[in-house]
């Protein structure tokens, strides 16, 4: 790794040219990617990626670049290059630099790269014959394992300098169920940041028989009905329409551009009064958990929605020095190619009082949607749609029948404000989210809950 003195170079060497500060982000990280399909091994990728990136801002302006070549001399140019864009202040480093010692959140107790690699193998071979078996109309069956080991040093001109180690395993399953010419697709992907000890507590064969079997139940199904009705979510991957629709609202990359339709509206209430929205950073071995985010900053647990009151914005450093605001933890960042920006780490809403039950039985005429797919986001009007993957109709207090081609439309603060009941079976799903700084896992998660009045489009 880079030593100290050379940081401080490094990072003295950004303020000299200008900027009131500078960062520096130094990762590490060995992944290993293996991809089955049919029950053959297409790709088996194990890499590397190592370098650096350099932030440097001066007031409301920022610039960020980036290189894997980590010798000083390159560095210290890169960083007076860098630094010569913006307004030359001649600032220098506040404090030495002194390396903060941090007790890791996630606990880790078989780090995957000591595992060999049949072993992984093995398990993708498990899971794709239990996927296989669920049913004959099971046409193809694709199984994904990932791992990664990623050390970060992050280092800035106010004297911050310490290191993280972050793992994380995954293991995702997508089966295709086919009969007569009709072809219907399930999936389920558990993640954790933990290490290869994660099977221990999952079972690989319930992850292929649950993707197969969303295939199956949509075999055959009529089409979803349209118009405004009410809409059961399911718990876990059901919250990825608040993640999606409102959660990315509440990030101040948005809220200091009033680019979001929540700006301003701190204090203000934006929801039902059931409704209680957390961003946690510190629920351990969850898949979007780290000790500290990507700009240093320990992760916390932020109350954003407290019975339909917004109290809180996602805020990283930068946006937060605009806005007047002290960082969340939520500055993140796909790799050292990306700048880092506000994100959301672990996102949910609170249980309830309510039941799964109950909300069926009054409901005379809706739609239970299981399992959300994806979709796309208007961060400035809240405008949303999302395919819903298995779906089933409501009518007189029962579910009935599945149904398939629905879609989810509405525009996310309405949604906010129209959940009417909550459940009390709170449970994370995990996920891969992009924006501006890349691609970051996040878990994003819900009791059941209904949605009083939302807009379906399917086929009558």
């Amino acid at each position: 790794m880079i030593s100290e003195s050379t940081i401080e170079r490094v990072l003295n060497a950004a303020l000299e040219s200008g900027g009131e500060f500078s960062e520096i982000f130094i990762e590490d990280k060995k992944n290993t990617n293996i991809t089955s399909v049919g029950g053959k091994i297409e790709d088996s990728i194990s890499g590397r990626d190592y370098g650096l990136g350099i932030r440097i801002i001066d007031k409301d302006q920022s610039i960020y670049t980036y290189t894997n070549d980590l010798r000083e001399e390159n560095l210290i140019t890169l960083a007076k290059e860098a630094g010569s864009i913006l307004k030359n202040r001649n600032a220098k480093l506040k404090q030495k630099l002194a390396l903060e010692n941090l007790k890791n959140i996630n606990p880790i107790k078989i780090y995957p790269s000591d595992i060999v690699l049949k072993d992984k193998v093995d398990l993708i071979r498990t899971a794709h014959q239990a996927a296989k078996d669920v049913d004959d109309a099971i046409s193809q069956v694709k199984v994904f394992y990932l791992d990664e080991e990623q050390k970060v040093t992050i280092a800035n001109s106010e004297g911050l300098f310490k290191t993280d180690e972050r793992i994380r395993t995954r293991f995702m399953v997508s089966s295709v169920a086919s009969k007569e010419g009709e072809m219907q697709t399930g999936y389920f992907g558990p993640g954790r940041s933990q290490g290869f000890e994660m099977f221990e507590d999952i079972d690989v064969r319930d992850i292929g028989k649950r993707a197969s079997q969303i295939a199956v139940n949509m075999m055959g199904a009529d089409y979803a009905p349209s118009g405004e009705m009410p809409v059961i979510l399911n718990n876990q991957f059901g919250g990825v329409l608040f993640h999606e629709a409102c959660g990315h609202s509440l990030e101040a990359e948005f809220i200091s551009r009033k680019t979001s339709e929540f700006t301003g509206k701190l204090g203000k209430p934006i929801a039902s009064d059931i409704v209680t929205a957390i961003d946690d950073g510190t629920i351990p071995n969850a898949w979007g958990t780290s000790t500290i985010d990507d700009e240093g900053t320990p992760t916390q647990k932020n109350l954003l929605i407290e019975n339909g009151i917004l109290k809180s914005y996602l805020v990283d450093n930068f946006n937060g020095k605009k806005m007047g605001l002290e960082s969340t933890g939520s500055g993140r960042r796909q790799s050292y190619k990306f700048a880092p920006t506000s994100r959301m780490n672990n996102t949910y809403i609170a249980p309830g009082d309510s039941t799964f039950d109950e909300m069926i039985a009054n409901t005379e005429y809706g739609l239970y949607a299981k399992e959300l797919g994806g979709g796309q986001v208007d961060i400035t009007t809240g405008d949303f749609n999302f395919a819903v993957t298995e779906a089933y109709l409501v009518e007189n207090g029962k579910i009935i029948k599945p149904v398939k081609g629905a879609t989810l439309i509405g525009k996310g603060a309405r949604v906010l404000e129209r959940i009417d009941m909550i459940g009390d079976g709170l449970d994370l799903g995990e996920g891969i989210c992009g924006a501006s700084s890349g691609q970051i896992p996040v878990c994003l998660g819900q009791p059941p809950l209904r949605v009083s009045k939302l807009t379906v489009g399917g086929r009558d």
